[in-house]
């Protein structure tokens, strides 16, 4: 019983009140050196930002010398427009079509209008002027339009309802159909399918 009235012992007696409050005096004083440096370099980034009103008035002869455009636009090649069409398209229960109108734009086949042109004279009918590529191309998908409209037909009307629903399947039908269409056309080639009007109801 006398070794309940003994007095107890603090349990952990090596941790020093003295050294919680350094290590909390070092913890403050790195986090306001780190403020301090962020403050200054806003502070800087933000000023070199501001352009000096007495630059502007005087110029700075870099500044007046002409950057080329590393990206010039590229050329445009011809387009071949397909009307409004309207297409059943495959679906489980309800019925559902596609509406839709498509631009063909057309480049030249660099292989066959040569082979083509180059002799002189021109390949164009009369007109006395030699026929470019581009020419050629769309004289070519004006007269297989039958054959064009029909694949794109076939290749929309075997696409399912949710495959025509998301971005995705969009774009893959405008892969498959410049596919299909290259292999039809010979004096020139599709470079870019653009859907003027795609409604999938």
């Amino acid at each position: 019983m006398a070794d309940d009235k003994a007095p107890k012992k603090p349990e952990d007696t090596s941790v020093d009140p003295g050294a919680k409050k350094k290590k909390l005096i070092i913890i403050g004083g790195a986090a306001l050196i780190l403020l301090i440096a962020l403050g200054v370099t806003a502070f800087f980034l933000l000023k070199k930002g501001t352009p000096d009103p007495s630059k502007e008035k005087h110029g700075e002869p870099a500044a007046e010398v002409h950057v080329p455009d590393l990206n010039p636009p590229a050329s445009i090649g011809p387009m071949i427009e397909i009307k409004d069409f309207i297409v059943n398209i495959i679906s489980e229960g309800d019925r559902h079509y596609v509406k839709a109108a498509i631009t063909i734009e057309l480049i030249d086949n660099p292989a066959m209008t040569t082979a083509t042109t180059g002799g002189g004279g021109g390949a164009h009918g009369g007109s006395g002027k030699p026929a470019t590529g581009n020419d050629l191309a769309k004289e070519e998908a004006t007269q297989r339009m039958p054959q064009i409209r029909d694949s794109i037909l076939l290749l929309i009307g075997n696409k399912t309802y949710e495959e025509l629903q998301d971005l995705q399947g969009k774009k893959q039908l405008k892969a498959e159909l410049t596919s299909k269409l290259n292999s039809i056309l010979h004096y020139g080639k599709v470079k870019e399918i653009y859907f003027t009007d795609f409604v999938v109801q």
